[in-house]
C-alpha cells in the first residue's frame, strides 16, 4: 500500500474534514482537547471545535499531516510547533519543539503499519520546519487511555528517548533532530 503525506492547508481542509467525520472519526474532539478553543463561548460543542481548527489552517498555523491512499484521506498526525499547543507537561527548557499529540487512523487502514509511517513522516515535517527536537506523549501499551496518542514502543523504536512521565499514564519523550 502506497501512502501519501500531505501538511493540513486551507487548499486541503475538505480531506481533513472529510477524514474527521468519517464513521469513527475524531469529529467529537477535532484534535482541539490539547489546543486553545477560541470559539468555545460563542459556538459551543463540536461545531466551535471545527471552527476553531478551521481558523487555525486559514491563518497557515501548522496542524498536522493528513494520509494518503490512492488519493482518499486515511489516516491523521497532529504534529505542530509546541508553543500552538495548551501545555502538555512537556520539557520545558528546550526551544525548537515540535509536539505530536494525536493519531487516528480510519479502521480498514488499523494494523498496517499506518501509525509507524505516520510518525516517520511527521518527524521529516518538523525537521523540513526547522525544528530542533519533536516531543511526544505515548502511553504504555497496557494503558486503559490516551491511546490515540500512541504507543512508547513505537516512539522507542523510532529513536525517542524517554524525559519522564507526564501524569499517570503519559510518558513525555523526546527526538533531538
Amino acid at each position: 500500500m502506497e501512502i501519501d503525506f500531505h501538511p493540513v492547508t486551507a487548499e486541503r481542509w475538505s480531506d481533513f474534514e472529510r477524514l474527521f467525520e468519517c464513521k469513527g472519526g475524531p469529529h467529537y474532539c477535532w484534535c482541539m482537547a490539547w489546543r486553545v478553543n477560541e470559539n468555545r463561548k460563542t459556538v459551543p460543542g463540536k461545531a466551535g471545535l471545527k471552527l476553531s481548527m478551521k481558523g487555525r489552517v486559514e491563518n497557515g498555523i501548522p496542524i498536522g499531516l493528513l494520509a494518503y491512499v490512492e488519493g482518499e484521506p486515511i489516516a491523521w498526525c497532529s504534529i505542530a510547533p509546541r508553543e500552538t499547543y495548551k501545555s502538555l507537561a512537556g520539557d520545558e527548557t528546550k526551544a525548537g519543539v515540535w509536539s505530536i499529540a494525536c493519531f487516528f487512523i480510519k479502521r480498514p487502514f488499523r494494523g498496517h503499519g499506518v501509525t509507524r509511517q505516520l510518525l516517520v513522516a511527521a518527524i521529516e515535517y518538523a525537521r523540513e520546519n526547522r525544528a530542533k527536537y519533536v516531543e511526544a506523549h505515548p502511553v504504555d501499551p497496557d494503558s486503559p487511555s490516551y491511546r490515540f496518542m500512541g504507543l512508547a514502543p513505537m516512539f522507542e523504536q523510532a529513536g525517542f528517548e524517554h524525559v519522564r512521565k507526564a501524569g499517570k499514564r503519559r510518558n513525555v519523550m523526546s527526538l533531538a533532530l
